[in-house]
């Protein structure tokens, strides 16, 4: 077993149900089980209900492929390596975020420079 056994069968775990879920999203997105309502009005809802559950499907797809991407790190035994700095990321780190590339203080210098580089507005002249 390895030393990331258990975050293993909880990222397989959580892929499965997020398959699950994306099967779901896609039936109900092209109206496999019930067609199109006749009544417009009722259309209209229901073209709003899809942008939804299309929004829930990017993100669905999005965490698979986070997922994807630890499952192969485990695999490979890079799993734990933060891949700026090289050094450990903290198992509680990983026990909470599992699909995390980066350790704590990586991620914060990553996210400072981020919002530093974003435009602030300017006070307005008095």
């Amino acid at each position: 077993m390895t030393k990331y056994q258990h975050i293993r069968e909880n990222l397989l775990a959580r892929r499965a149900e997020l398959m699950s879920r994306l099967e779901r999203i896609t039936s109900d997105v092209r109206h496999e089980e019930e067609p199109l309502s006749a009544d417009f009005a009722e259309q209209a809802t229901e073209r709003e209900n899809e942008e939804v559950m299309d929004a829930l499907g990017s993100q669905a797809r999005q965490e698979l492929q986070l997922i994807s991407g630890a499952l192969r790190r485990i695999e490979a035994d890079e799993f734990g390596e933060c891949a700026e700095c090289g050094e450990l990321i903290a198992e509680q780190r990983l026990e909470a975020l599992p699909f995390a590339e980066t350790c704590i203080t990586c991620a914060a210098t990553a996210e400072k420079n981020l919002t530093d580089s974003v435009p602030r507005k300017s006070a307005p002249p008095h």
